[in-house]
């Protein structure tokens, strides 16, 4: 018997990825940061390469190398790297690293002198971003420093990349100034005498509808998991991950009862209380107080109170709930229940940060469609 749990639909990652795959002509890197958008790193990445991605991509150094301790062999791409780190560590199981300064192409060099193979690099320039990224006006020594290393073998320029800044708008006119920049920025790279196989700039919002930017190489993250990165859009994802929980007490109360810290909810006429055992701990928004959207007992309704740390309450009214009975917080939406989309609205924010804050220590992830 479960008290709480996140399921993760591998079915439904693979079918986004093919989707995915199906609208491009370039390479599909799976990007599996986070521990998957908080999915499960490694069965997401598995699922995605199930369905064709070519790459998959994470931020640290330590999301690489357990991608490689876990048996995958694709290409894999980290670039959020910071300065001391043991980077011949993955310059030797193979991973390809991210370079956007003259210091970092230093470690980059130094790394594959400990690791005696040359590291694999992708440049990024900032186009606009204002983030990571070498400056435009510093885009050339670094061009030049990377040209007179890789002549003398000590690293690979197999990319040049960029970031967007309005992922969630691909229409905006700054989207087209940064494409203008990148372009802009290849032209150096081909005068600086490099030709890197994979140029690559489009995130999940580009590869659903910006085609002129997909380049070689396409680097979907939240689309993977099924959920749009464009508000009122679906293009036909399947959102992977569900999260619930039992009941776990109910309660008669009569009307003018105070529920949870501060008493911010009074019941209004005699009712049912469910006390649902997921909080803030277990990654329920704190801001989803008296707003964030539940499913129990076929019907919607919203938490009653303050979130705490490891519960919430849920007014029923007059419908006779049990404990045992399941709670679900988000899912697909297939039946009816709220999605990550209705917490994000609800609360404020994005659907990534929905999920990205569940399956924790406390709540296990359970696999459906998992294969040997």
């Amino acid at each position: 018997m479960w008290q709480a749990e996140v399921r993760v639909d591998l079915d439904a990652i693979r079918d986004n990825v093919a989707r995915l795959r199906a609208g491009t002509g370039a390479e599909l890197m799976a990007v599996v940061k986070g521990d998957g958008y908080g999915h499960g790193m490694v069965p997401s990445a598995r699922a995605a390469l199930d369905a064709g991605a070519d790459w998959l991509g994470v931020c640290t150094l330590d999301e690489a190398l357990t991608l490689r301790r876990a048996g995958i062999t694709v290409p894999v791409l980290a670039w959020l790297l910071d300065p001391g780190l043991p980077l011949h560590e993955g310059v030797a199981a193979g991973v390809d690293l991210a370079a956007a300064s003259l210091p970092q192409l230093a470690e980059m060099i130094e790394a594959g002198r400990v690791a005696n193979r040359p590291a694999r690099l992708h440049l990024k320039i900032d186009t606009g971003l204002s983030r990571g990224g070498a400056t435009v006006a510093d885009w050339p020594n670094l061009l030049e420093a990377a040209a007179n290393a890789q002549a003398e073998g000590l690293v690979e320029v197999v990319g040049v990349w960029s970031h967007f800044v309005y992922a969630d708008s691909p229409g905006h006119p700054t989207t087209d100034r940064q494409l203008a920049v990148f372009h802009e920025g290849l032209a150096m790279v081909e005068r600086a005498g490099l030709r890197p196989r994979y140029r690559h700039l489009a995130n999940s919002a580009a590869t659903l509808t910006r085609p002129d930017t997909h380049f070689d190489l396409v680097r979907p993250g939240i689309a993977v998991y099924g959920l749009s990165p464009i508000a009122g859009e679906r293009f036909g994802l399947r959102p992977a991950m569900t999260a619930r929980a039992r009941v776990m007490i109910t309660k008669r109360v009569p009307a003018g009862t105070g529920v949870s810290y501060g008493h911010t909810y009074t019941t209004e006429d005699e009712t049912n209380l469910a006390v649902v055992p997921l909080g803030y701990a277990d990654g329920v928004p704190r801001h989803g107080s008296n707003v964030g959207p539940v499913q129990l007992a076929g019907r919607r309704r919203t938490i009653s109170g303050r979130v705490c740390m490891d519960q919430f309450v849920l007014d029923c009214g007059t419908d006779e709930v049990t404990a045992g009975d399941v709670a679900t917080l988000f899912g697909s939406g297939a039946d009816g229940e709220p999605t990550a989309d209705d917490w994000a609205d609800a609360v404020g924010t994005i659907n990534y940060e929905i999920v990205t804050r569940f399956g924790g220590v406390r709540v296990p992830r359970v696999y459906d469609g998992e294969r040997p």
